[in-house]
């Protein structure tokens, strides 16, 4: 492939929308074809890298914004081979198939995977086609391993209906009898071993980078984290909030010798105490007079819906809060603490869940905030419910970053033609990796730095951006 072809592919896959305004409109009507010719090459080349540095401006200048906050869903970790859960995944479901179905030439099948089948049904109905007798289980076992498709049911909404029969039942012990399609006659203890089971799949597939999957994917993260700190230190520190359940984020950290204030407190025993978040680091130590210097790697990470490496534990007086973060995986027989969403209504809505989500909507709804959200639909309603408040306040700026934009709400969001809200979407700007490589400014890049304060001193304080302000319905 020739570099005209190669720029012409890459700037045809890009989408860039403010308030609903394609800014790549001129862009294409000056290149409406490939070039065939050098100099049509070296023309497309020298606009590319013109609009590129446009972009970069565009983007630096948020970043310089008072309030910076990325949100990160499962596109994030999808090219590290992060499971896409808007589905059941195939591979978590083999997994479970192979453990709840044992023996040889009669296979016994587990009631706890009778049970997974039956809460499949009951989010999304007979519909969907999940197996229900002995045979049809068995012939899914097999299928799963060939061309079977996988269920069009969200694995996190499983999840919480699972939590949710828990919840109806006495804190030891109990049964379950729901009417319905299908019924439901389920003793707590097959709720609670499918409920580990599911869990458990779901954290092993979360062990990322999945072997195999390319470098590209891992190498964004350590970008995203070392562009994000090339904010001036002046500025509030920036926020990593994110869905996943993985630790991409920490071992980009790790890579890059970036401080992640997480919330937990510790060295051997690492407790949840969300009063570190007010916490900072300077330099030097050594003494308590003179002036002193903000340590510049440092960024708060906040894991809205829990990790791998999370697990409850009876509260105690330096662990008040009973969970525990452990190193890169759990130790045997300890149960991962995720939260799949608010419906999980004991320990989601407790400690650490609506802390988390408190400091989300507060860091979002600040004068002069911009929030990044990258690789994810808008499927929750309670991550809607903040950035419907935020986009209330005439200061905020909000970047969706989807290769293929879908949900209703972005689509009400585009219907409003508000310029506060941008979008990024096909392969070029819309994924993760491609936001981070082509889009995201590096504010030590000396030219952009110095146009970024241009634009930023130009457009004043109280005029970052578009002062349209009201409600969203969405």
């Amino acid at each position: 492939m020739s570099d005209g072809q190669s720029l012409f592919n890459l700037f045809s896959n890009a989408q860039f929308e403010i308030g609903g305004e394609d800014q790549l409109r001129e862009f294409r009507s000056r290149h409406a074809e490939e070039p065939q010719d050098d100099e049509s090459k070296r023309r497309l080349q020298t606009d590319w890298e013109r609009f590129l540095a446009d972009i970069h401006i565009r983007t630096g200048t948020l970043l310089k914004t008072d309030t910076v906050s990325f949100l990160l869903g499962a596109g994030a970790s999808k090219e590290c081979g992060g499971p896409l859960i808007g589905t059941i995944p195939l591979e978590l479901e083999r997994e479970l198939l192979s453990v709840g179905i044992t023996g040889g030439a009669r296979p016994r099948i587990r009631t706890w995977i009778r049970s997974f089948y039956i809460a499949i049904r009951r989010v999304n109905g007979e519909s969907v086609g999940a197996p229900s007798t002995r045979e049809e289980i068995l012939q899914r076992r097999d299928s799963v391993s060939g061309e079977a498709q996988p269920f069009q049911v969200n694995f996190e909404a499983l999840l919480s209906l699972l939590h949710r029969w828990h919840s109806a039942l006495p804190q030891r012990g109990g049964r379950i009898r729901l009417e319905g399609t299908p019924d439901v006659d389920l003793r707590a203890d097959i709720i609670d071993e499918c409920t580990r089971q599911a869990t458990s799949a779901l954290a092993r597939l979360c062990q990322l980078p999945a072997s195999g999957a390319p470098e590209s994917g891992f190498n964004a993260y350590k970008d995203l984290l070392r562009k994000v700190l090339t904010r001036p230190l002046n500025l509030k520190r920036a926020n990593i909030f994110t869905l996943n359940y993985d630790t991409l984020v920490e071992q980009a950290a790790d890579a890059e010798g970036i401080v992640l204030i997480d919330g937990f407190v510790g060295t051997v025993r690492r407790a949840f105490r969300p009063e570190s978040y007010d916490h900072d680091l300077y330099f030097p130590g050594e003494t308590t007079e003179g002036r002193v210097h903000r340590l510049d790697r440092v960024l708060h990470l906040y894991k809205l819906h829990g990790s791998v490496t999370w697990t409850a534990e009876d509260p105690t007086l330096d662990n008040p809060y009973g969970i525990r973060a452990y190193g890169e995986e759990l130790p045997r027989g300890k149960l991962v603490l995720i939260y799949p969403t608010p419906a999980k209504w004991g320990e989601s809505l407790g400690m650490p869940y609506a802390e988390l989500l408190r400091r989300f909507a507060a860091n979002v709804v600040r004068p002069q905030s911009v929030l990044f959200v990258i690789g994810y639909g808008f499927g929750d309603e309670h991550i809607r419910a903040i950035v419907r408040q935020a986009l209330a306040i005439p200061s905020f700026t909000l970047v969706i970053v989807d290769p293929n934009p879908q949900s209703d709400f972005i689509s009400k969001l585009k219907a409003r033609d508000d310029r506060r809200v941008w979008i990024l979407s096909g392969i070029t700007f819309g994924t993760f990796t491609g936001f981070v490589r082509h889009a995201l400014a590096d504010l030590r890049d000396e030219s952009v730095s110095r146009k970024v304060m241009d634009t930023y001193r130009a457009l004043g304080e109280d005029e970052m951006v578009d002062s349209e302000g009201g409600d969203i319905d969405g």
